[in-house]
């Protein structure tokens, strides 16, 4: 299991842009962390009531993210061609990933294996990485959904603290 001080497993993704069903292009987390923090948020699946609320909640709070120079990815099983349809339906104005092969939500060891009893899926987890890739904040759900302005809040203090340092 990832833990805070660990170095962030390394994955590579194809990554929705929203522009188009069809904006896709690969990410690679090696790749984005000298850019400053990555918050990177697992979530279950697009158009589902609660990880819409979730990324609204991030969506609501991006000029403060942008402010600290910190990037948000949000991270899912679901095709990227989904999310692009997704990120365009909320206005979403950070790229998800699509972790159709499951790599990451393995890697990360946030596997939701039983999403309405047969569906394997990310579980709702929040990872802030570093720019020497650093895990240097780690939520995973554990009960009922949180509030999410609330857990947002949280991740932003934790990126807010890292641009101190």
């Amino acid at each position: 299991m990832v833990e805070t001080g660990d170095i962030a497993p390394d994955f590579t993704a194809p990554k929705a842009g929203g522009d188009a069903y069809n904006d896709v292009e690969s990410f690679t987390l090696s790749d984005a962390i000298d850019d400053g923090p990555l918050v990177l948020a697992f979530y279950p699946a697009a158009f589902t009531s609660g990880c819409t609320e979730e990324m609204c909640a991030f969506r609501d709070s991006m000029d403060e993210f942008e402010a600290l120079d910190a990037a948000v990815y949000g991270i899912s099983v679901d095709l990227p061609f989904a999310q692009n349809v997704w990120i365009r339906e909320h206005d979403l104005p950070f790229p998800m990933l699509s972790d159709w092969t499951h790599d990451s939500i393995e890697a990360y060891d946030v596997v939701l294996s039983d999403m309405y009893g047969m569906i394997e899926a990310a579980q709702r987890s929040i990872f802030v990485v570093d720019a020497d890739g650093i895990v240097r904040y780690k939520w995973v759900r554990d009960g009922e959904n949180p509030d999410f302005e609330g857990l947002v809040s949280e991740v932003r203090n934790v990126v807010a603290d890292l641009a101190e340092s």
